[in-house]
């Protein structure tokens, strides 16, 4: 397991095992995501207007020579690296609303031109898309419980013809997606 290097010592603890002591909330319930190991992110997709356009932008990233996967880089480290590397996935928030997301192969330690360290989160660079979920805009990414997450859309969903994305968020907005 990848750890971030902290610029203060830490205090050494025990990390829990998800699987033989699930963490409960305050009012005594078990978290679902420590029992299934795995929870996701969210993030903001900045400069992306739709699915479509992420798309091409990737495309176009593999055609300039790029043929790694995808990274993100972001400044913070999760904390819960461990239960996003068990099936864990990024979920993109594009104009308001989570509409794709991209599964996590692993995280790296990247060092910018400044010489601060931050976490490559690589990606598959298969995007799947996803039922839309609004979203109010935030800093950073945020954690998101598997039972909280959209589910993906039909694989031959491509074949159909598409939900006008006006549409699809505003199905979203009133619940009915």
């Amino acid at each position: 397991m990848l750890t971030f290097p902290l610029s203060r010592p830490a205090i050494a603890k025990p990390a829990p095992s998800p699987m033989l002591e699930p963490e409960q909330t305050r009012h005594g319930h078990v978290r679902e995501a420590e029992l299934s190991g795995t929870v996701h992110l969210v993030k903001l997709c900045v400069g992306i207007e739709s699915v479509e356009h992420l798309e091409a932008h990737r495309a176009r990233m593999r055609r300039e020579g790029d043929d790694t996967p995808p990274r993100h880089v972001t400044r913070m480290w999760p904390k819960r690296s461990a239960e996003l590397l068990a099936g864990g996935s990024l979920y993109w928030v594009i104009r308001g609303a989570i509409l794709c997301r991209q599964r996590i192969l692993r995280l790296e330690e990247v060092t910018g031109q400044d010489g601060i360290r931050r976490c490559g989160i690589v990606l598959d660079p298969k995007i799947h898309r996803t039922r839309a979920l609004q979203r109010r805009p935030f800093q950073g990414w945020r954690y998101l419980a598997p039972e909280d997450a959209p589910p993906d859309l039909p694989e031959n969903r491509d074949r159909d013809d598409p939900i006008p994305e006006r549409l699809n968020r505003a199905l979203a907005e009133i619940g009915v997606l």
